[in-house]
């Protein structure tokens, strides 16, 4: 029986351990300005166990730093559509989508033309 209790407390123990407490990610994340990068990384810093969430304009990639034994990759894109922006794996719904200001609508052909000449990479 002692055999057995010490076997299941190493295996949990490692189990414990094996979780990540600084983990990193990055995925792609759908948004056109910089209103667009406040909302995101305020939805992924909201999310408990975020540390770090760092999106950029041009690439769409949200770089983050999370503790994985309060959150996950899919929590964080969960809580980003939920403030109207499409992660691949988490589409956002339309109520959510169309709650974003008129110039973030990245799914709006217009408006990723119009943020295209702003940067001086479209005619």
């Amino acid at each position: 029986m002692k055999k057995i209790t010490l076997i299941f407390t190493l295996l949990i123990t490692t189990i414990t351990f094996a979780q990540n407490k600084n983990a990193k990610a990055s995925m792609e994340v759908d948004g056109v300005c910089m209103m667009c990068k406040e909302r995101i990384e305020k939805a992924a810093i909201r999310t408990k166990g975020v540390k770090s969430a760092v999106w950029n304009v041009d690439t769409h990639e949200l770089k983050l730093i999370f503790d994985e034994r309060k959150t996950n990759v899919k929590a964080i894109s969960k809580n980003i559509a939920a403030v109207g922006h499409d992660t691949k794996e988490i589409k956002a719904t339309e109520k959510a989508y169309n709650s974003v200001h008129p110039c973030c609508k990245y799914r709006d052909d217009e408006v990723k033309k119009d943020h295209k000449k702003e940067k001086g990479d479209g005619n």
